[in-house]
């Protein structure tokens, strides 16, 4: 039973929070392995690869932190996790571009965050955050 207070949310946002919070646990596994593997780097880039690391695991915590307000319908954590997810596609991105190999998971995981960014902007998806009636 659905009432005004409490709607009912679209699958599409069911579905979009359980890729947030998997990406959220991914990117903050990730962000362990980039930090240790500053071991394996080059002296002059072990600073970078330790701060990229921390980043990630950062954005990854941070964005599992928003995660129970999307699934509520919060607008603030919808601009919130579009803003993680856009930082976390920067840092695997940058991370893509920095490693000599290719590495399917962080592709994998630009692309799911880029879809669940897409997911919460687009409807049906963005009539769950629509502003309350006066």
């Amino acid at each position: 039973m659905t009432d005004s207070a409490n709607p009912r949310r679209p699958v599409v946002i069911w579905i979009a929070v359980a890729l947030v919070y998997a990406s959220a646990l991914g990117n903050v596994a990730v962000g362990i392995l980039v930090l240790l593997s500053r071991y394996r780097v080059a002296t002059e880039a072990v600073l970078a690869v330790s701060l990229l690391g921390s980043g990630i695991i950062l954005a990854g915590l941070l964005l599992l932190a928003v995660a129970s307000g999307l699934a509520r319908g919060s607008r603030l954590s919808r601009a919130l996790s579009t803003g993680y997810l856009g930082v976390l596609v920067a840092l695997n991105a940058t991370t893509l571009v920095a490693t000599d190999s290719w590495d399917a998971v962080a592709v994998a995981q630009v692309i799911v965050q880029a879809l669940v960014a897409l997911v919460v902007w687009v409807p049906p998806g963005s009539r769950a955050f629509a502003p309350p009636p006066a």
